[in-house]
């Protein structure tokens, strides 16, 4: 009876410790209905995501131009105006060439992997004690079934995707008009939210500011990374002579939005075009791998700790956490929005342990 009393006391002091009062019960029933309706609805609420983090990213250039005594109103029309103005030449200007570039990328690889297998080849002849040609054949042989698999897959994809062409051309459509209503009627939005929430919600108003702070600081610099990854790229590859540079400064800008991941991912097309264009006894390619390495580098230990300073800082073990589980939930947009889901969850685990009644009764 004396255990049973103890195992009791035990349990309800565990209880109180992560759900001390009713606030912190009415932000983990918010939290868990959150999850679930997302987790249920992700498919279809996917371009609002998709808005909500470009409403973010807008918002930031909007609160400039407020500060600078602009109406909130013209601000929004005219940083609206703006990022309409820079999705055009995204999709009418550089898009085609992208597209353009990456298919005679593609048309090209058949003869990088000759030009690839040649060079392996002639390993046996130069480290005979080290590796057989028997040994080479059975790796190539693996490679080029990967190969196969991975393009009959992209076939498969391609003809896939004809048929949510038309979803798609909707998504450019409704994406933009949700974020100009997003900007245009934030206040009035967030108002309407908070109409169903309890009225003791002082604990869950400050976890999200917490939280809309850290994905609003995550996001734009982010972006901002995005572009000077991509302009610092594009500037060093065009004026070292490299093939599809347009391309290859995309993919490098591209590859912060999955840290650690895209940044292996990008390394093969970079340096098998720089091979396939110099191989490998000409000074050039050792340039590219130099350059390559140094951009890299500075994107490491300078662009990252200035752009996210003000950011929550995440382990590289939960970055990589984050883009399987959320990755394995929703595909593509998982892994495209890990990083801000991973950076509401710290900043929730962050804000639970500080919650006591007495915190939250002199709010």
């Amino acid at each position: 009876m004396q255990n049973e009393s103890v195992n009791l006391q035990f349990f309800i002091e565990r209880f109180n410790r992560f759900l001390p009062n009713t606030q912190t019960v009415a932000l983990a029933i918010i939290l868990v209905v959150s999850f679930v309706l997302i987790y249920s609805l992700a498919d279809l609420l996917m371009p609002v995501f998709a808005s909500i983090v470009l409403a973010y990213l807008l918002e930031g250039i909007v609160d400039k131009f407020e500060s600078l005594e602009l109406p909130r109103l013209p601000a929004v029309y005219l940083v609206f105006s703006c990022f309409m103005a820079c999705l055009g030449i995204l999709l009418f200007y550089l898009m085609p060439i992208v597209s353009e570039q990456a298919v005679e990328l593609v048309q090209h690889i058949p003869a990088i992997i000759s030009s690839f297998q040649d060079e392996i080849m002639r390993l046996p002849q130069t480290y005979p004690q080290f590796i057989s040609e028997h040994k080479i054949q059975d790796i190539l042989f693996k490679v080029q079934s990967e190969l196969l698999n991975y393009g009959q897959n992209m076939l498969s994809f391609s003809a896939a995707s004809v048929v949510s062409l038309v979803s798609a051309m909707v998504y450019l459509f409704l994406v933009p008009m949700m974020v100009f209503f997003f900007l245009k009627d934030k206040q009035l939005l967030i108002n309407w939210f908070l109409q169903f929430l309890p009225e003791e919600r002082n604990l869950s108003v400050r976890v999200w500011e917490e939280i809309d702070m850290q994905i609003g600081n995550y996001i734009r610099g982010k972006f901002a990374e995005i572009l000077i990854m991509w302009f610092v790229s594009y500037v060093t590859y065009k004026t070292m002579g490299l093939n599809y540079a347009l391309l290859l400064s995309v993919l490098m800008g591209l590859q912060v939005v999955i840290p650690y991941i895209g940044a292996t991912l990008v390394t093969f097309p970079v340096l098998g075009v720089a091979y396939f264009q110099w191989g490998l006894s000409g000074d050039q390619f050792l340039y590219i791998l130099i350059a390559y390495s140094i951009i890299q580098a500075l994107d490491g230990v300078i662009l990252v700790p200035v752009l996210f300073s003000e950011a929550v800082n995440l382990h590289a073990i939960a970055i990589i956490v984050a883009i399987l589980f959320f990755g394995g939930l929703w595909g593509f947009w998982g892994v495209f929005l890990a990083i801000p889901l991973a950076t509401v969850v710290k900043a929730v685990l962050t804000a639970w342990p500080q919650v006591d009644d007495k915190k939250t009764n002199e709010i």
